[in-house]
């Protein structure tokens, strides 16, 4: 069994959430208020939170597991981050994953 690292789960889920209300983003993610502010504040969600959760934040299941190594798992922890940062433009981040996934395509492992 291999454990969640619910401290980057947590700040991913701020990340994104940003200045929206903890209301308003847990009904998008279809979880409870109270779940996603434990959450948020470093306590393991139960297995369908954690899916849902997941899925509102665009990532494997796998990818808050320890055991995750690699150019693969490197790429996805950066695209998820663009993914969840509110910050910059939807097509700038998009374009911005385009080009990490094209750079990651040609390292040779």
């Amino acid at each position: 069994m291999h454990a969640i690292n619910i401290d980057a789960l947590s700040k991913m889920i701020q990340s994104k959430r940003g200045e929206r209300g903890l209301r308003e983003v847990a009904k998008e993610v279809g979880i409870s208020v109270s779940t996603l502010s434990r959450v948020e504040n470093g306590n393991l969600p139960d297995i369908d939170s954690y899916l849902k959760l997941c899925k509102w934040l665009e990532v494997s299941i796998e990818f808050f597991t320890n055991h995750q190594q690699g150019a693969e798992s490197k790429k996805q922890m950066v695209v998820a981050n663009l993914r969840a940062d509110k910050t910059l433009p939807k097509d700038i981040s998009e374009a911005l994953i385009k080009m990490i996934n094209l750079a990651y395509n040609n390292v040779k492992d």
